[in-house]
């Protein structure tokens, strides 16, 4: 099959399996139930009639989750695909509870967090996002981007797992994407996947019956503070730091 780093030049996503310690993994769904329990009523926790499902903001609302990115076993590979300046400049968080399904139709993702909306003619189409700037990104500012995706429990076809399209990366556009077979990418709590923003990715429903979460935190990177158009990400927090 060749390295990670093959994979995920060639098809857009590779998966490092057990990167988080079982500790770890442990102390961050409890440091997430703490967050979640004291932010219940921020519009950037998502839930409809039932336990939260999803959160924005992750990043101002958990700041400390930056630490998972910053173990040596992760670190190391992002900044060897990123580049010694990387940082992550926002974070999600995703869960499917029991009982609570949803899923997500084909998509890419094109979005990204700013301090404020400025204008120009690179970073297009304003939107604001439970109260934080957004912008649609360039094809040169996502395309050296990554997502680092670290399962905090197993992910499988019963919980809906991620489907994606080998190679899809390469377009912007996905009624550009070249015909390939999805794939569903089944993961172990504390295994992490790297995914360009630019691959095209799904989330299904949980089978009926399924009793399993399917929380997850989604971090997105970049090589640098910069941005074109006098734009700022709306945080910025170095990969190669140690503090948090």
């Amino acid at each position: 099959m060749g390295t990670w780093r093959e994979q995920l030049e060639a098809d857009g996503f590779a998966l490092l399996p057990g990167v988080v310690s079982p500790a770890a993994v442990a102390g961050a769904l409890a440091e997430w139930n703490a967050v979640s329990a004291a932010n219940a009523a921020d519009p950037a926790i998502l839930a409809n009639d039932g336990p939260a499902y999803g959160a924005r903001n992750l990043l101002q609302m958990w700041p400390s989750v930056v630490s998972l990115v910053r173990v040596p076993s992760l670190r190391e590979p992002l900044i060897d695909v990123l580049g010694p300046g990387a940082g992550v400049v926002r974070g999600l968080f995703f869960d499917k509870p029991p009982g609570h399904t949803w899923a997500l139709p084909w998509h890419k993702d094109y979005s990204i967090a700013v301090a404020e909306h400025r204008g120009g003619t690179v970073l297009t189409k304003p939107t604001t996002k439970a109260g934080v700037p957004h912008v649609l990104a360039s094809p040169e500012v996502i395309r050296v981007m990554l997502t680092a995706r670290i399962h905090l429990d197993d992910a499988t076809a019963d919980n809906g797992a991620l489907r994606v399209i080998p190679g899809s990366h390469v377009r912007y556009e996905m009624g550009r994407d070249d015909p390939r077979d999805p794939v569903t990418v089944c993961c172990q709590a504390g295994d992490v996947l790297l995914m360009r923003p630019l691959l095209t990715h799904s989330s299904g429903h949980s089978a009926p019956g399924a009793n399993r979460h399917r929380r997850i935190v989604h971090l997105e990177c970049a090589p640098s503070p910069a941005l074109p158009d006098g734009y700022e990400w709306h945080a910025f927090h170095a990969i190669g730091d140690t503090t948090c």
